[in-house]
């Protein structure tokens, strides 16, 4: 019943963006492409297992703090590693790790993989290995030079969903941004450590139908949680609100969410990286 709800779960977010998915390479490489930030690839090691991370670096004189970026559905597309220059322009490093690495026909990730390919392989990804692999991706990037040692993980979509439980696997993450994702189960918010920020579509009722009960849940549990819905926008809009190609006037609820979303996420970000909260 678990792998059924699961795999619905998947259906159900892949139809919603199949037409952003198919045109987020065409209009996010090139700004990708002009960036003047340091941005790479890096393959991290662990437990015998390799992951592809993509890594940005801002141009900043101080030691910075790190955003763990958790992609959505679609997998490691460009929309996630502009988002990692985009967190990188604003003074953050960012680490985004390819979860569907190793499933690819040469061994790697995403990029090697059909749409349909990547829908059934996120699908079946097993919870720990995942946990893993983020693990891993954090403790990379807190022994980088540039970081100040605070991780905040941010996730979209599925990556949402993946965010919020992270926050229960690993109690180091300073918070945890959760963009229009499902909560973990309420046993296990008991062990959440840090502030859960939500960031909800008002016209996307399968997720954002959660918040009432994951409200109340956190509450129960004495944790943070603090969701904010943004009216009018749908599933997705963090991604939708900045593409070039969909059409203005229908898009104008999902731009003004991201605009938003995006001073809010940033506004959270300059808090958590004050002196009370940086690693020493």
């Amino acid at each position: 019943m678990k792998t059924l709800f699961l795999s619905l779960t998947v259906a159900l977010c892949a139809a919603t963006h199949v037409f952003a998915q198919d045109v987020t390479a065409a209009w996010a490489q090139p700004r990708i492409d002009k960036s003047p930030r340091h941005l790479e690839w890096v393959t991290i090691k662990h437990d015998g297992r390799d992951v592809g991370c993509y890594v940005g670096y801002p141009e900043v004189k101080d030691k910075a703090t790190a955003v763990l970026v958790i992609h959505e559905i679609y997998g490691h597309t460009a929309w996630v590693r502009e988002t990692v220059d985009e967190l990188a322009a604003a003074g953050y490093i960012a680490i985004a790790p390819d979860l569907l690495w190793g499933t690819g026909a040469k061994g790697g990730g995403t990029s090697e993989l059909t749409s349909a390919e990547i829908s059934q392989k996120i699908s079946a990804l097993p919870a720990a290995q995942i946990t893993a692999d983020l693990n891993a991706a954090m403790d990379y990037i807190v022994k980088q030079p540039a970081s100040n040692g605070s991780v905040v993980v941010a996730g979209f979509c599925w990556g949402g969903g993946k965010s919020f439980s992270f926050a229960t696997n690993n109690q180091a993450v300073k918070a945890a941004f959760v963009f229009y994702g499902t909560p973990p189960p309420a046993a296990d918010m008991a062990r959440i450590k840090c502030p859960v920020y939500g960031f909800y579509a008002g016209n996307d009722n399968r997720v954002t139908g959660t918040v009432v009960s994951a409200t109340a849940a956190m509450k129960a549990a004495g944790k943070v949680y603090e969701p904010v819905t943004y009216d009018g926008a749908g599933h997705g809009f963090m991604r939708m609100g900045v593409d070039p190609t969909a059409d203005a006037t229908k898009n104008a609820a999902n731009i003004k969410a991201r605009t938003d979303a995006w001073k809010r996420a940033m506004d959270l970000l300059k808090g958590i990286s004050t002196p009370a909260h940086v690693a020493k």
